[in-house]
């Protein structure tokens, strides 16, 4: 948990729910923390409680045990994951706990980068049939050598209002939706301290779902839940704060839509190859077609996360939902030839 990304904080909330809610019954939960320069620490519960991982990194040297990258092999079995963001959820710990052959959570090397990058995502989606936002790409030295020629493309192929994001940010980090193309610059200018590349994409009015899929014999999805926000795009706070935004589980649509929902996730789930669990975005248009706006390989777990609401719907507890997403990451690596 924690982390060096912009979603370090939520990682602290996920990994200390994944570490409170865990079967004791079954397993010996060891609360690992990486800090802003990233080195892996076993921390004493005094400090897990904590308020921010800033307060976290306060006490390091002197209340936690450092551990090497090389020795974590022989102080786990298995890395359940808390971690959301760069380096956490991109396939950069999945390529570390491959080479160092330790079982970890979620999704392997390319599945994580993939689901990452929004326009790979995207690009992948639809060529296998999923409905996309229509989506441009905009590199920083591109807006700065050919701006002109950017407002062209962004006027005519996306059109206002937009919304423009960060190609690799999750947590709402520096999504802001442009009704002109005159705050298309401070946009921009917003995302270029996240992300050299931003992604410019069409406003969609509808109802914004989010769906849990779980690995099974087939991918299996559970039931979808509707997200209201507060305001015209969904924040940080209507994701995690407790009492801020609203879902509704399950969505309130049409059975019809319910179903076309879920297999929507499933298919985006088993195109991007994602393994034992993930959380599918989507939005359902006014005409009722369902659009896919990301892929969270590494969803929140958060004590008031929307997963846990979509998994109690099918009878499962917190705990039995952490449990099943360890069982399938042991079974997953036990099998694997090869990275996952």
């Amino acid at each position: 948990m924690g982390g060096i990304s912009s979603e370090k904080e939520v990682s602290l909330e996920s990994g200390r729910n994944i570490y409170s809610k865990m079967d004791r019954n079954r397993f010996e939960p060891i609360p690992i923390f990486m800090d802003k320069r990233a080195r892996l620490w076993e921390i004493p519960i005094k400090l897990l409680m904590r308020n921010s991982t800033s307060d976290i990194e306060e006490d390091l040297e002197t209340e936690a045990k450092l551990i090497k990258y090389e020795a974590l092999k022989t102080q786990v079995d298995l890395v359940f994951l808390g971690l959301h963001g760069k380096y956490g959820e991109d396939g950069c710990i999945q390529g570390l706990l491959e080479l160092l052959n330790v079982p970890y959570t979620g999704s392997g090397v390319l599945a994580s980068a993939l689901g990452m990058n929004k326009y790979m995502t995207r690009r992948l989606l639809s060529a296998n049939g999923i409905d996309v936002p229509r989506s441009l790409l905009v590199e920083r030295k591109e807006w700065e050598s050919n701006r002109m020629h950017t407002e062209s493309m962004i006027t005519s192929e996306i059109g206002f209002p937009c919304v423009v994001k960060p190609i690799r940010e999750g947590c709402s980090t520096a999504v802001k939706k442009v009704v002109s193309i005159n705050g298309i610059p401070d946009a921009l200018e917003e995302v270029w301290n996240w992300d050299p590349a931003a992604l410019v994409e069409e406003f969609i009015e509808g109802v914004e779902v989010t769906c849990g899929v779980l690995e099974d014999e087939i991918p299996f999805a559970l039931t979808p839940s509707e997200t209201i926000p507060t305001e015209d795009i969904l924040s940080l706070e209507d994701k995690f704060l407790y009492g801020k935004g609203e879902n509704k589980t399950p969505a309130r649509l049409p059975e019809e839509t319910i179903e076309r929902i879920k297999a929507t996730a499933v298919k985006t789930f088993s195109t991007l190859g994602v393994r034992g669990y993930a959380r599918i975005d989507m939005f359902v248009r006014k005409d009722g077609r369902v659009v896919v706006l990301e892929v969270n390989t590494l969803p929140g777990m958060t004590p008031s996360t929307v997963l846990f609401h979509q998994a109690a719907a099918h009878g499962l507890t917190q705990t039995d939902l952490i449990s099943r997403i360890i069982d399938c990451a042991l079974k997953a690596h036990e099998e694997k030839r090869g990275p996952l």
